[in-house]
């Protein structure tokens, strides 16, 4: 397997990638205080049922993905290669206003997980963003994703937010919340 930068043509690629999560739990939110005297605890539960979405790429960050590779945006892609087979993406960008870079995309194909693929890719948007001088890096997830949690807190990421309100109205009945993770750089 090799990880290169993206190509223009990666994108159509993209269908085969199979980022299916899989998942028996979730993270619990639960909102303690009121007011500005709020707070969230975090649980992992199980699902009544297992959870397992084949979790395609949507249109926003495909196009976020085609606006940096062609040079409209700033950031970086990765893909990853078993063969002439593309078996991981990763997409960040930098958010200069925050002095982050965003983790935008980060998927590796289900029947090659658990090889060091993502992490690989994810020390390597990491190395950039101390290059360009980010304070640090960010990414999303929802609280059904907890594959993409353990990964994240694996890498040495924190959560730093919870918003209860990203998608719809009732993302706390829906038990997918964002949270939002930050690796510090300094």
């Amino acid at each position: 397997m090799q990880i290169r930068p993206g190509q223009p043509a990666d994108v159509e690629r993209l269908i085969d990638l199979d980022g299916t999560i899989e998942s028996g739990e979730y993270l619990h939110v639960e909102r303690t205080g009121e007011g500005l005297a709020v707070g969230w605890r975090l649980e992992e539960r199980p699902f009544r049922q297992k959870r397992v979405d084949p979790n395609a790429v949507d249109e926003d960050r495909r196009f976020v993905m085609k606006q940096i590779l062609a040079g409209v945006e700033e950031g970086m892609v990765l893909v990853g290669e078993h063969g002439d087979q593309l078996v991981a993406l990763a997409v960040a960008r930098p958010a200069v206003e925050r002095g982050t870079f965003e983790l935008v995309e980060l998927r590796v194909d289900y029947d090659v997980r658990r090889e060091g693929l993502g992490s690989a890719m994810l020390y390597q948007i990491i190395a950039r963003a101390r290059e360009s001088g980010m304070r640090a890096v960010m990414a999303m997830t929802l609280t059904n994703n907890v594959p993409a949690a353990r990964f994240l807190a694996k890498a040495g990421f924190d959560v730093g937010g919870v918003d209860t309100h990203f998608i719809t109205n009732h993302d706390l009945v829906k038990e997918a919340v964002a949270l939002f993770w930050y690796a510090a750089l300094d």
